[in-house]
């Protein structure tokens, strides 16, 4: 029997993918591409702070780094967010893995470059 998937689809740029029940949500999205903005990955930094246009969702945590006013407002932290249904969520800053530019190199400069001439 094949384990239940939520479809989870980022809005505005309507990508979508999979998260499987008790997989944090900003998890699913990095697994299938969709990199969700984050730091901290534990609910405190609110880094990946997204708001939940549709869907149900439950936390890992007891209390994520969110007021109550927020929460009220559907206001959600992805890190430590589990979908309960198919959900969709504004993530307007999230960027896709393919279409991201290459992180910066991090290789020292090749000798002669004229740096420390």
């Amino acid at each position: 029997m094949e384990e239940p998937r939520f479809r989870v689809t980022v809005a505005p740029q309507g990508w979508t993918f999979d998260a499987t029940p008790g997989q944090p949500l900003l998890l699913a999205g990095l697994a299938a591409g969709v990199r969700l903005p984050h730091s901290c990955r534990n609910g405190t930094c609110r880094a990946c702070i997204a708001h939940l246009q549709s869907g149900e969702i439950s936390y890992r945590i007891e209390w994520p780094g969110l007021s109550r006013e927020e929460k009220q407002e559907g206001w959600i932290l992805p890190c430590v967010a589990v979908a309960q249904s198919d959900i969709t969520l504004a993530a307007p800053t999230a960027t896709h893995m393919g279409k991201a530019p290459p992180p910066p190199s991090l290789m020292a400069p090749p000798p002669g470059d004229g740096a420390s001439d």
